[in-house]
């Protein structure tokens, strides 16, 4: 909580907030006295809140402190997330479960999908499964043991990724942001925090970008994507929640009909299947 609201004040200027800046400043933000008088209530009480004492805080006066600091969407639900957890007892850490069950329904919808790539993940970003042409257009990741089919380890640690990601460092602070936003959700969930923990051992970049405090989700968009074998791609994604809580999402993307892309995708459906078609020649001579 320190930590996030700190870094939030910090990017606030008092030309920003409406606020007359006066007298010499050795930082460009706001002064948590100035937090306190835009959310009206006393300093000592942010003070309070800002160090993580957050027992008995209102929505009221989390509504009013997101206001003051000009906070999006999904910076107010982290914000709310992270009073939460200070307001429940600790709990043992817990492992999430090694596979979830994905419902037989949601397989073959995905598998229905053959000319969309598609996939199944957990809120720690584990592709648990893919479509055949899912797994194709993810190939360098699910080829490289390093990642062990986790989209954020294939960003910050597979070389191919800084030219598989036509905006690299776009999509790199959004992974960095939605798992932030999965931390504060679940922080007993010791999976992820060993995940968090593992790239930014292994990663410069991730522990930067982690320290920036920002959060952030993935949203339905464009994709620019550089693959190996059919070249550049500008695929549109789509992210769908499953109900209940499994945690579980699914990914689907797609191109406009009559696209370069949607030709791509056709290329990179004949591709895997050739390339996982057995080798008839071959088994013809055994």
């Amino acid at each position: 909580m320190r930590d996030f609201l700190m870094s939030r004040r910090n990017r606030v200027t008092p030309e920003q907030a409406g606020l007359a800046a006066f007298g010499d400043r050795r930082v460009t933000g706001l002064r948590r006295a100035e937090v306190a008088a835009l959310a009206g209530v006393s300093v000592e009480y942010y003070t309070r809140v800002e160090r993580g004492n957050l027992k008995g805080v209102s929505d009221a006066v989390l509504d009013a402190i997101a206001g003051a600091l000009s906070l999006d969407e999904t910076e107010r639900l982290h914000l709310y997330d992270l009073a939460r957890a200070a307001n429940t007892s600790p709990v043992r850490a817990r492992r999430g479960p090694a596979k979830p069950v994905i419902p037989a329904a949601v397989q073959r919808v995905i598998d229905g999908m053959p000319a969309l790539p598609a996939f199944v993940q957990n809120n720690r970003f584990d592709v648990l499964y893919a479509n055949p042409l899912g797994r194709a257009l993810f190939a360098e990741m699910f080829d490289d043991p390093a990642c062990r089919g986790n989209t954020v380890r294939f960003v910050f640690f597979s070389p191919a990724a800084r030219r598989f990601y036509l905006e690299w460092e776009r999509v790199a602070r959004t992974a960095v942001g939605a798992l932030r936003v999965e931390a504060g959700r679940n922080p007993y969930d010791v999976d992820l925090s060993n995940l968090i923990g593992e790239l930014s051992t292994r990663s410069d970049a991730f522990r930067i970008m982690w320290g920036a405090n920002d959060v952030g989700a993935f949203k339905d968009g464009v994709k620019g994507i550089h693959h190996p074998v059919v070249g550049d791609l500008r695929l549109e994604h789509s992210a769908m929640t499953l109900p209940g809580e499994t945690g579980l999402s699914v990914t689907v993307y797609s191109a406009p009909p009559g696209s370069a892309t949607e030709e791509g995708l056709k290329l990179l459906s004949s591709w895997e299947v050739s390339a996982t078609a057995p080798d008839t020649d071959r088994a013809d001579h055994a």
